[in-house]
């Protein structure tokens, strides 16, 4: 993540301090490319931006201060600045107990949990099981218009892996981590029904997307699709390997613990009804 702009770089001290980024993947390549944001508060402090509140698009508010001024009421300013803008929604990446906080002082409530799964990458995985009639195959430049419309369908309810089209995707594709090897397209019959895009960025692999078409749902190619990106990460090397599932996602849930998966961190959206 580069770190030219200031809200990237606040976002980088309060992630060495927490352990967690501030800032979304999506809010990170928003500010990345310049896109104007639906809402940028701001506060500084000798010259330097210290604390802010950034949202683009409809998505949540993200809201961080330099934890050097921490304690001095910043965050519930911005806090209350943005509520009084009409803004409702928040996510506490991490859930951490400073915006736990913020969140009771301000009457907020949980709205939506997304978990953070992982394993360890050195525990064996189970072998890959064929699905009948479906073909696994790597990524191919005029896979993207099928890609798209088969994460629609796939995420048709999901308030943002549903909306991405192509300009989502080529952006994500221009980050420094894609590698067409790590991405997963699940043919039947010469039609796109599903795809595993994995990612990998030092020792940590990630479960990025994992989409399966409505129309191949229950033939097991979530769990075929999982396990061949799962299988390419170990290859690859990585020691951990991540994945964000939705907290009442019950089936998914279920199929990545039983691959191994535990909890190892949550984020959590707060909204005032």
């Amino acid at each position: 993540m580069t770190e030219s702009d200031p809200r990237l770089s606040l976002a980088g001290r309060a992630a060495r301090a927490d352990g967690v980024s501030p800032l979304n993947e999506a809010s990170r390549i928003a500010i990345t490319a310049g896109e104007p944001p639906r809402v940028d508060r701001t506060v500084e402090r000798e010259g330097g931006l210290v604390a802010t509140a950034y949202a683009v698009g409809d998505a949540p508010v993200e809201l961080f201060v330099d934890p050097s001024f921490r304690r001095a009421g910043l965050g519930r300013g911005l806090l209350d600045a943005v509520l009084d803008d009409g803004e409702t929604r928040f996510w506490a990446h991490g859930d951490l107990p400073g915006a736990k906080h913020l969140a009771v002082a301000a009457d907020l409530q949980a709205v939506r949990t997304l978990l953070v799964l992982s394993r360890d990458a050195l525990v064996p995985l189970p072998d890959e099981r064929p699905v009948e009639g479906i073909t696994l195959r790597t990524w191919r430049d005029e896979d993207a218009e099928a890609l798209v419309a088969v994460n629609a369908r796939a995420f048709a309810s999901h308030p943002e892996q549903g909306a991405m089209d192509g300009a989502d995707l080529r952006a994500r594709m221009a980050q420094p981590w894609f590698d067409p090897e790590g991405l997963f397209i699940a043919e039947r019959d010469g039609t796109v029904v599903g795809f595993h895009w994995t990612k990998r960025e030092g020792d940590v692999g990630e479960v990025y997307v994992v989409g399966v078409d409505p129309s191949a749902q229950g033939l097991g190619l979530g769990k075929a699709l999982t396990l061949r990106g799962l299988h390419h990460l170990v290859a690859a090397g990585v020691t951990q390997i991540d994945l964000y599932v939705e907290g009442d996602n019950v089936p998914a849930l279920a199929t990545y613990e039983g691959l191994g998966f535990t909890e190892s961190a949550r984020d959590v959206m707060y909204a005032r009804s």
